[in-house]
């Protein structure tokens, strides 16, 4: 079982900045893909951004390119989404998510999640 914890989420006006934290727990050798998703009511789970814990290659959704940035702290087990130049369009709950092999981009396909937070732009 993998435990995570999302946080860093809250209120911010267009163009601010916030970074998201996801600390994971427990059997983390079993997710080697940490993934970032965010939903709105009503919509579907969205991909955002996705890291690998080996090696570290990353991955970004064509929305948030440029403006996100993942990154991962091997040490604290801890996953990271720094978010920049923030867009109302980006209000919406983060999901942690975790798997060791998934469709990175499926939210689908990822066996862990955290509870996650809310991340609410203002125009």
């Amino acid at each position: 079982q993998v435990h995570l914890a999302e946080s860093g989420g809250g209120l911010v006006q267009t163009g601010g900045s916030l970074r998201l934290s996801c600390a994971a727990s427990g059997r983390t050798f079993t997710s080697e893909v940490m993934g970032w998703f965010r939903q709105v009511p009503g919509k579907e789970r969205e991909f955002v951004a996705a890291i690998r814990w080996s090696g570290g290659r990353t991955y970004y959704a064509d929305s948030v390119k440029g403006r996100f940035t993942i990154s991962r702290d091997n040490a604290k087990n801890t996953v990271y989404l720094q978010m920049n130049s923030l867009k109302p369009e980006d209000t919406a709950v983060y999901y942690c998510m975790a798997d060791r092999n998934p469709s990175v981009i499926d939210p689908t396909s990822y066996v862990y999640w955290g509870q996650g937070t809310q991340v609410t732009v203002s125009s």
